[in-house]
């Protein structure tokens, strides 16, 4: 009896312990766990470790704690837009190796630290839009490879690392709107890399100026390379960059200005290292004008042979008529209208 009463109590807590929440409504088939619009401050304990989504936006969670989503280790979606979260502790996510979706939108985050989502191998989709985000780092974390949409509309970014667009290989999806995103030096690293992503088939919604003024409203695309020609100045050891001393910097970053108050030509080695050089058009002009100018002398020397030749063999064949086949004309009768058919009497 008492071995009985032992099993029937283990039994009951493991029951107590994977048994939803009291105020979720959990759905075995679909393995969903819908907590939405619950009015929870933190993520509910007690989930049952089976479920693959988890439904929590519309509450009042304003943090994430390291252990939060231990007990869910099969996750695969977790919604968590429309809440209050403002941080976001470190290693928050990462028990959840199989989790592809990570929806974000709607909060009051501010920064993202690095390592954030690290070990997350299958995640495939990161929306961090509608925060107050000012910062990005340079990684998103180790294994986070894979992600195919980032979403970082409608935040207060002014510049991202080219570093970490690059260390998502596998995108296909980027989504840029709405950010104060400043187009100096710190953002040129962008241009070049969204050039390539949108080359090799990418989707972007683009990345407009907000500032300095003489390009606020323009398509970062269509900012020409000569304008950030002189970034070089920014990487000189006297001035060391800052992103808190990006007023100050501007200015002594364009020294040089154009008729419409544009910087003017410099050095753009301290932008990035992977600049392509600026007059690309201009180079490929100058090369079309040596390559006609070839063919065409050529051409010259070709047609000014054969003038030569032409000359050449006419005056030796009037000197040969006039040589060998006179006298024959002299001899002949009047009947004998060519030379060779006299010959060949």
């Amino acid at each position: 009896t008492g071995n009985w009463l032992l099993i029937w109590g283990v039994t009951l807590l493991a029951h107590t312990a994977h048994s939803c929440p009291e105020k979720c409504l959990c759905h075995k088939a679909s393995k969903t766990a819908d907590c939405k619009n619950r009015g929870f401050t933190e993520i509910p304990a007690r989930l049952p470790p089976e479920i693959q989504i988890l439904q929590l936006q519309n509450n009042r969670i304003w943090r994430i704690n390291q252990n939060a989503f231990t007990a869910t280790p099969l996750l695969k979606i977790l919604d968590l837009s429309n809440n209050s979260i403002s941080s976001v502790a470190l290693g928050a996510f990462q028990k959840l190796r199989y989790l592809q979706v990570l929806n974000l939108t709607r909060n009051l985050i501010h920064y993202i630290e690095n390592k954030t989502f690290s070990f997350l191998p299958h995640l495939k989709e990161l929306d961090l839009s509608s925060n107050s985000i000012i910062r990005l780092p340079e990684t998103f974390g180790n294994s986070t490879g894979n992600i195919t949409l980032l979403s970082v509309k409608h935040n207060k970014l002014q510049k991202m690392e080219r570093i970490l667009l690059e260390s998502l290989p596998n995108l296909k999806v980027v989504l840029f709107k709405d950010n104060p995103w400043q187009c100096n030096c710190n953002i040129f690293g962008m241009k070049l890399w969204l050039e390539s992503f949108l080359y090799r088939g990418g989707i972007s919604d683009g990345i407009i100026c907000s500032a300095p003024g003489v390009r606020k409203g323009k398509d970062l695309l269509k900012v020409p390379y000569e304008l950030f020609g002189a970034c070089a100045l920014r990487a000189a050891p006297v001035q060391p960059a800052s992103s808190h001393q990006w007023p100050g910097s501007e200015q002594r970053a364009w020294p040089k200005h154009g008729p419409h108050g544009e910087p003017g030509d410099g050095g753009r080695g301290g932008c990035e290292p992977k600049a392509r050089p600026r007059p690309v058009s201009l180079r490929h002009a100058i090369a079309t004008v040596v390559i006609t100018g070839v063919v065409c002398g050529v051409v010259c020397l070709m047609m000014l042979a054969a003038a030569v030749y032409g000359c050449a063999y006419a005056a030796i064949t009037a000197r040969y008529h006039k040589e060998h086949l006179g006298p024959v004309r002299q001899h002949g009768t009047p009947e004998e209208k060519e030379p060779f058919e006299s010959s060949m009497a």
